[in-house]
């Protein structure tokens, strides 16, 4: 029996992206949901052969990517999902939020001069609802860019405003729909949130609620499946708040459809924390045959 090769845990989203794909049939709601799940599970497993120096499994894992499309079917898949005939743009939520929160002479500033500036990472489309809002300003990035106003980056590898830059370089909202669900290690996905606080600028604190003079930004846009906390074994709504509390957030709305789960998260100045209090291991939170193994660990 031949020895299993250890290989280093991959840090990059792009170690463990599939090929892209050349065709682009169009696909039916059901065809779309059923080739997103099919990817998902393949990345879980092609992540768990990586991680365990299997290079065969690896192997054929990618070709059977490779077979079902590769990543261009997938977010082929994604940018139907998303579209405004099947009511798939998690941005109009934001949108939502947005219009509670800021102030009528706010948005008209932001149209006007000075717009909120965001990142949304793994972006497939370039005129979803903040697109058009005219509010913001998009610095749009993926992995396998498939639209020249969207820059091909790796988020975990994306260079880090300096504090002197942050002012220029920083950004007011991160916004993470759908992205760390596609990471297929916890402690992966653990870090992808760590790192958002890298690119906030706490330099506008003018950006508030008039009436409520409640605080909006920097913040962080959060989506992930509904079953990712809902039918978790190892995630509820209480741990991802205990998470994100002890990275410095504050949630300031959420909600919960039956498909998706949706988060703002504010956040706060830098906060010194003791280590253990950002230590979150793989901990049961539910028991249940049908529970999922979704989480996010923090070490």
């Amino acid at each position: 029996m031949a020895i299993k090769k250890k290989r280093k845990k991959p840090h990059l989203l792009s170690h463990t992206r599939p090929p892209i794909a050349s065709q682009r049939p169009s696909l039916s709601s059901q065809a779309t949901r059923s080739l997103i799940r099919k990817h998902h599970n393949l990345q879980k497993q092609l992540h768990s052969a990586v991680s365990n120096g299997n290079a065969i499994a690896a192997e054929s894992i990618q070709a059977q990517l490779a077979a079902s499309g590769g990543l261009q079917k997938y977010q082929e898949a994604s940018i139907q999902g998303q579209s405004a005939e099947r009511g798939g743009d998690t941005s109009k939520v934001l949108m939502e939020w947005m219009d509670e929160l800021l102030s009528p002479t706010y948005k008209h500033d932001a149209m006007v001069s000075e717009k909120v500036k965001i990142l949304e990472v793994g972006a497939l489309k370039v005129d979803n609802a903040c697109s058009r809002s005219g509010i913001f300003d998009v610095i749009r990035i993926d992995l396998h860019s498939q639209h020249p106003e969207i820059r091909t980056q790796d988020f975990m590898a994306m260079p880090t405003p300096s504090q002197s830059a942050l002012e220029k370089d920083g950004f007011d909202i991160v916004s993470l729909s759908l992205v760390v669900n596609y990471i297929g290690d916890a402690v992966g996905r653990g870090e992808m949130l760590k790192r958002v606080a890298s690119f906030l600028r706490f330099s506008k604190p003018l950006y508030q609620n008039d009436r409520t003079r409640e605080l909006i930004f920097p913040a962080l846009f959060l989506v992930l499946p509904a079953p990712c906390v809902t039918n978790s074994r190892y995630l509820d709504e209480d741990r991802l708040e205990a998470i994100m509390n002890s990275l410095g957030y504050v949630k300031s709305r959420g909600k919960i459809s039956r498909k998706l789960v949706y988060y703002l998260w504010r956040h706060e100045s830098v906060r010194a924390w003791r280590e253990e209090d950002m230590l979150f291991k793989k901990q049961e939170v539910r028991s249940g045959s049908q529970k999922n193994n979704f989480t996010i660990v923090l070490q």
